[in-house]
């Protein structure tokens, strides 16, 4: 039976973003309680911040989880694929040029 939660096993594909990598945020990240130092709510990453993945990793068997280091604010936040967009290649992040064509998406 269906409860309408599943989602694709990512694992099944390669990565979609690799380390070195320049990404964009999609949507506004705010703290969950697994980030240590901030509050619960926090904010730690803006829709549109630029930043760069440094590390590639997996949760539950299922999904990729990127390490993505936000230049600008000064932490690596864990993201899902679907929170970041590509921006390719390596050069200085501008947050400016995040922020055209960035979906419209629900904060979490």
């Amino acid at each position: 039976m269906s409860i309408g939660r599943e989602e694709e096993v990512e694992i099944h594909n390669p990565p979609r973003f690799m380390p070195g990598e320049r990404v964009c945020a999609t949507r506004h990240i705010k703290n969950d309680g697994t980030y240590p130092g901030k509050e619960i709510g926090e904010r730690l990453v803006r829709k549109g911040d630029a930043g760069f993945v440094r590390d590639v990793g997996t949760f539950l068997q299922q999904f990729y989880i990127y390490a993505v280091e936000w230049i600008d604010r000064g932490i690596v936040v864990g993201m899902r694929t679907r929170e970041l967009r590509s921006l390719g290649g390596t050069s200085t992040p501008k947050t400016t040029e995040c922020a055209r064509g960035v979906n419209e998406g629900k904060a979490r």
